[in-house]
């Protein structure tokens, strides 16, 4: 006689029900478990989707080409160096695929607005950075082209600086600030960007390069620190960091022995690597709060064991009246599958209120996934049926006479 699934399932929760307790410390094992398991990819998942948010913000089909030679391969000489000019931002902007170039010259003022004095950096650059950047302006405008060929006094301001130099709700837009001692008219106020790799991107002001060049920098006119490229499709990427490495290699007269003395920062690889080492990050943290889950696992054998030693002469009863090996196989195998998913979805009510907790107090990134929900279940579901398989056979092979003699 084979018992329907369905009276076996009752039978198995009323077993849980006659020892609630014991029922509930078995499966403190696996809610511990899946809740520290939705606790660390949540982590995990956080991190990555900010690093990711903070380069997408930088655009993700943007390369920088710096001056200044990186370690090369081996049997390659360090070249003198050769600057970057504004020769090499309009060659740039010739490639195929290229959308948008535009210079960057860097440096530190000293910005006063009437009492207020703050040390913070300017930007001088084009107008082209505005869309290359997303830069979002919260009020008046970017400088234009009118500005950068008259090397107009003109100045945008970040949110750091305007903060620093500007009462609370005042428009700062039409007054004027001195940059080491120049005057400067505000021309607009950028919306917060935040910070990227440690590094607050509101603390700045930006100007036209031209500007920065011949009146407060004292540069070469022709020279800038860095060239920010706009590439058409992330597709590209590569194609355009090659060009323009063979381009610069053959403008700066380098050698094939010599190194190159400039480097590019690609943000699409940049992506790739963060995706690659955040996502390894997150697994192994769920594998090391997996550990807890298969103690779980080996708790709910032990428990199912003891269980199967006290319930011996009623599993004797249950053979002599017709049920089948594979009935009481199916029934212990049941309890505990029973067991494993009940604790996980307690584990999962717990990893989420956890978290919750863990992000208000610590203002740490989180983010819960179905995914991480899914193998929390899963896992639960396997060790559950994995840990539950030996005493569950052991009870099945019992011998029905010896099973109804035992006391």
């Amino acid at each position: 006689m084979t018992i329907r699934p369905t009276v076996l399932a009752g039978f198995a929760i009323q077993a849980l029900q006659a020892n609630k307790m014991r029922s509930f410390l078995t499966m403190l094992g696996v809610i511990i478990g899946v809740g520290a398991v939705i606790v660390m990819m949540a982590i995990g998942q956080g991190t990555q989707n900010q690093v990711l948010s903070r380069i997408n913000q930088l655009g993700a089909n943007r390369l920088t080409v710096m001056a200044g030679a990186q370690g090369g391969p081996p049997g390659r000489t360090t070249s003198a160096g050769n600057p970057l000019t504004l020769s090499d931002v309009e060659d740039i902007s010739q490639l195929s695929f290229v959308k948008a170039v535009a210079p960057t010259v860097r440096g530190s003022v000293v910005a006063t607005q009437g009492n207020h004095t703050w040390n913070t950096g300017i930007t001088g650059t084009t107008p082209e950075m505005a869309d290359i950047s997303s830069l979002v302006l919260q009020s008046g405008r970017f400088f234009n082209q009118a500005d950068l060929k008259a090397a107009s006094p003109v100045a945008v301001l970040g949110q750091t600086a305007y903060e620093n130099l500007f009462s609370y709700g005042v428009d700062p837009v039409g007054s004027q600030i001195r940059l080491q001692g120049i005057s400067f008219r505000v021309i607009g106020l950028l919306r917060p960007v935040g910070a990227t790799a440690g590094s607050d991107q509101d603390d700045v002001i930006y100007i036209p390069v031209t500007t920065a060049q011949i009146r407060l920098l004292g540069t070469s006119n022709q020279l800038v620190n860095a060239i920010t490229v706009e590439v058409q499709d992330q597709a590209y990427m590569d194609r355009v960091q090659a060009d323009i490495t063979s381009l610069l290699r053959k403008k700066h007269r380098l050698t094939e022995a010599q190194e190159d003395d400039f480097r590019i920062m690609n943000n699409a690889q940049i992506q790739e690597q963060v995706e690659s080492v955040t996502g390894t990050l997150t697994l192994f943290l769920a594998a090391v709060a997996g550990i807890s889950l298969v103690v779980g696992g080996i708790g709910i054998m032990n428990i199912m064991l003891v269980s199967v030693t006290e319930r011996t002469r009623e599993i004797g009863v249950r053979m002599a009246i017709g049920a089948s090996k594979r009935d009481i196989l199916a029934q212990f195998l049941l309890e505990a599958v029973l067991m494993s998913l009940g604790g996980s979805l307690i584990g999962i009510l717990l990893g989420m209120v956890a978290t919750e907790v863990f992000a208000m107090v610590t203002t740490w990134p989180v983010a819960i996934s179905l995914s991480s929900v899914l193998l929390a279940v899963g896992t639960a579901s396997i060790i559950g049926i994995f840990f539950g398989f030996y005493p569950a056979r052991h009870a099945a092979n019992l011998n029905p006479a010896q099973a109804l003699s035992y006391e």
